[in-house]
């Protein structure tokens, strides 16, 4: 009976023993089994992140508001005023020749006299002399300084009246409002005196006798 109790007991402890082993081997492979899909979620998770890079380099975006924006500004450059400027400055020029003199009417009034002094003679009387030598050659001058004038009167009228025909809602700069109308102005005065001394209206020839 002694016998049989121990066998019964090795027996026992030996099923104990594989079923303990058998036990930790499921146990092990449930831990296994439980971390495999953790670790799969942590790295599922975790790649989004590292893969998210177009929102950082997402540069045809801000290539096409670089073109947009660069075709904006040049569509809306528009004129420069560059011209309007060159013609309110030829204006004034011209405005002020024409109260000054030029060369052109120093020629022409020595012409003149030239003239006048081959269609007389000495015998002429004094008030032929006078008119022939001189009357011409002043209302050369004048005329030259009248063409001038009337020159500077237009350009600055145009370029005055050009934004009302230009791109709308594009002020025109004051300089040259002001230019512009300082050539108005001397091409008004410059012309004036050139009618009054063509008539002889203004500084006309002495009276001779």
């Amino acid at each position: 009976m002694g016998t049989k109790t121990v066998d019964e007991t090795g027996v026992k402890t030996d099923e104990r023993k594989t079923d303990e082993a058998t036990e930790a081997a499921a146990s092990t492979e449930a831990a296994e089994a439980t971390e495999a899909p953790e670790a799969a979620e942590t790295a599922g998770t975790d790649t989004p992140d590292d893969t998210d890079t177009p929102d950082e380099t997402d540069t045809p975006e801000d290539g096409d508001v670089t073109g947009k924006t660069d075709g904006t500004d040049g569509t809306e450059a528009g004129p420069t005023g560059v011209g309007q400027g060159a013609g309110a400055v030829v204006s004034a020029g011209l405005g002020i020749v024409s109260l000054t003199g030029s060369w052109v009417g120093t020629v022409a009034s020595a012409r003149e006299s030239l003239m006048g002094q081959l269609q007389t003679s000495s015998s002429s009387d004094v008030g032929t002399l006078i008119e022939k030598g001189y009357g011409n050659a002043w209302q050369a001058t004048a005329m030259w300084g009248g063409i001038f004038a009337l020159g500077a009167l237009i350009v600055g009228v145009v370029v005055l009246a050009r934004p009302a025909f230009g791109a709308p809602g594009r002020p025109q700069a004051p300089w040259i409002k002001s230019v512009a109308w300082a050539g108005v102005a001397l091409g008004v005065i410059g012309l004036l005196l050139a009618v009054l001394k063509y008539t002889d209206v203004l500084l006309g020839l002495p009276a001779t006798g």
